[in-house]
């Protein structure tokens, strides 16, 4: 069934186009964007935990002020990351073209990768 207007569903740029998709995609493609929250929480958790630790070792409080704005900045990331993919993986689906490739996972995980290399330097130093 084609649907020229969005129903009164947001954003009209996805829901404004094309057909609408099989139910157990688009509840997928929500799945997807969820984790994709759920990360981003991890990172905005972690990296307000790791800032606090500033506040112990005063030495080297500026090491963990700077790891806990990179991990704050991979949560926001992450936030921003998950909702343009769902919005651009959804008109796919009801355009029926090719879907995103993530393009900011390995960015993310290079990061992370670092950021645990570090945290393990500085504790066994």
């Amino acid at each position: 069934m084609q649907h020229e207007e969005s129903g009164g569903r947001w954003p009209t740029s996805v829901y404004g186009v094309g057909d609408e998709p099989d139910p157990r995609f688009s509840l997928a493609n929500e799945r997807t964007f969820l984790a994709w929250i759920r990360t981003g929480l991890a990172f905005v958790t972690a990296g307000l935990g790791v800032a606090a630790l500033a506040h112990f070792a005063p030495a080297t409080g500026s090491r963990f002020i700077i790891a806990g704005v990179v991990m704050l900045s991979c949560g926001v990331l992450c936030g921003f990351t998950g909702f343009t993919r769902w919005a651009r993986n959804e008109r796919a689906m009801r355009l029926g073209t090719p879907l995103t490739r993530p393009s900011v996972l390995p960015m993310l995980s290079v990061i992370l990768l670092l950021i645990a290399g570090l945290a393990a330097f500085s504790l066994l130093s």
